[in-house]
């Protein structure tokens, strides 16, 4: 067994390579080999979001408070709301943050191949974000 107490998994800035805006990233869940699972808390003040991705075995978010935008390409931007789940396909690729005047949590939870559980692309523009 292996606890992590609260405050105590290394809270940190999301970079700003992957994320517009204020964004704090929180690890709940690192584990090794043979596991694959990854999970993170996210929190996003207004306006801020991640950059386009996609994930090799694909990512569930779990909305936790506040509102925010989901998007995948070529679809529309859509509102997700606390206890809203939201599953994005492996390859899918998608971005998601707050809205443009609330804040908001999630938990990412996807796994790792190979050892990557995320491909980074380009910054989602202010045209794109604000459809």
């Amino acid at each position: 067994m292996d606890i992590k107490r609260n405050g105590t998994r290394g809270a940190g800035k999301g970079p700003a390579d992957y994320f517009t805006g204020s964004v704090t990233v929180e690890p709940v869940i690192e584990a090794g080999a043979p596991a694959r699972v990854r999970a993170a808390t996210v929190s996003f003040e207004p306006g801020a979001r991640t950059a386009w991705h996609t994930h090799p075995l694909g990512q569930t978010l779990i909305v936790i408070s506040g509102l925010g935008w989901a998007q995948t390409e070529g679809g529309a931007v859509e509102e997700i709301r606390p206890g809203d789940v939201v599953w994005f396909a492996p390859g899918e690729k998608h971005w998601h943050g707050a809205s443009a005047s609330s804040a908001m949590t999630h938990i990412a939870i996807q796994e790792a191949l190979d050892g990557k559980a995320v491909d980074w692309l380009e910054q989602v523009s202010d045209a794109q974000y604000k459809k």
